[in-house]
């Protein structure tokens, strides 16, 4: 008899997502096949499957129906005759991010490099990413997933399944720390400190061991959470308080940050990110890993004259993925943050519509397939 699964799937845009009942995958030589324990849910989910193509009219979704879910943790069933070091058993997190292996980017180790970069469960950034999703068609919001073996991190004991659903925006903002070079002693600006990738940053950085973070937001409540966190360490400042470059260069007596973290919403002004920018020192670096509703005026001659870098980010590599799944381990990075917002898969439709009242970055929303009858 052929195995079945209950996946949650989307026929149409603007459509909610049906329970099917479709049949297991068998994994490829080089895959495995994981039993979805828990996946996270993105607060753009709700844009993604009601606003397409709107606000992304160069980045195609998987053909309907779609399996979406992006941030699945789980547990691996079944591997590939070709897997070497996963073995069935393991606890794992599923990175989404999907590449053709082959290219000169991928061969490197840069897999978001790569022409065919696709978000499995989500969307693409390239006009081949159907290429992918034909190749890997199952997200986090179903029983089980097929996923490459290179896509893995293996999860220690004390990472709950929940968490890691985290990991995508816990990731995203690490590969922006590992791009501005983040280390000890530094200090760094993360504008959008409130949200869910500036909380991230902010516990990452601490991790990290930066001695100052300052950080900017619209809401006071959420600011002094984030504050209290780690009260020497950290600064805030309302946005509209004043300029925050000139805020930021007095908190480091006139010098600058070593560098600005942009965390900011896709809506956010471009006047932000400019004011934000001024405050790094010379030589220093500008991540952005949020958005901005509209172009941002850069002044190629201040950047070149303070040699300053600014730098486009946009996910994370397995092996960084690895080193946040150890720091967890050891204690460094502390998750108890996470104020879990849980669903089991059949409220996945309320909980993708429900995300918007979430509690800033605290708030971590995630999707719980049912538990198949052999792992019970």
């Amino acid at each position: 008899m052929v195995k079945t699964m209950i996946a949650a799937r989307l026929h149409a845009l603007h459509q909610p997502m049906s329970l099917d009942e479709i049949p297991v995958p068998a994994p490829r030589p080089n895959d495995v096949l994981v039993q979805v324990r828990a996946c996270g849910i993105v607060p753009n989910m709700a844009n993604v499957i009601n606003n397409w193509p709107t606000w992304f009219p160069h980045q195609p979704l998987p053909k309907f129906p779609a399996v979406f879910g992006l941030d699945p943790a789980g547990l691996v069933a079944e591997v590939g005759e070709a897997v070497t070091n996963v073995k069935i058993g393991d606890r794992v997190y599923v990175s989404p991010l999907r590449s053709c292996g082959s290219c000169k980017a991928c061969r490197s180790g840069n897999r978001s490099q790569c022409r065919y970069y696709t978000l499995n469960g989500y969307f693409s950034t390239s006009r081949d990413g159907q290429r992918i999703f034909d190749l890997y068609p199952y997200g986090g919001f179903s029983q089980y997933m097929t996923a490459p073996e290179y896509s893995l991190v293996c999860l220690p004991d004390n990472l709950s399944f929940e968490q890691a659903g985290r990991f995508g925006y816990l990731g995203t903002s690490y590969g922006a720390l590992k791009n501005a070079q983040a280390g000890p002693g530094q200090v760094c600006l993360i504008d959008g400190i409130t949200g869910t990738l500036g909380i991230a940053a902010t516990k990452l950085a601490l991790a990290m061991g930066l001695s100052k973070i300052l950080g900017t937001g619209r809401n006071k409540e959420l600011m002094d959470r984030i504050k209290a966190i780690a009260p020497d360490r950290i600064d805030t400042i309302m946005l509209g308080e004043g300029s925050t470059g000139e805020w930021a260069k007095a908190q480091t007596g006139g010098e600058g940050v070593d560098f600005v973290i942009s965390a900011l919403g896709a809506r956010a002004p471009a006047a932000t990110v400019v004011d934000s920018m001024r405050g790094v020192r010379r030589g220093g670096r500008v991540v952005v890993v949020g958005g901005v509703a509209e172009d941002v005026p850069v002044d190629v001659k201040w950047l070149m004259d303070e040699q300053v870098q600014l730098i486009g980010s946009n996910w994370f590599s397995a092996a960084q993925g690895q080193e946040m799944a150890d720091m967890v381990r050891t204690g460094a990075l502390d998750l108890s943050y996470l104020e879990h917002k849980i669903y089991p898969l059949e409220r996945v439709n309320e909980a993708i519509s429900g995300i918007g009242e979430r509690d800033g970055g605290f708030s971590n929303y995630v999707v719980i397939p049912p538990v198949p009858a052999a792992y019970q």
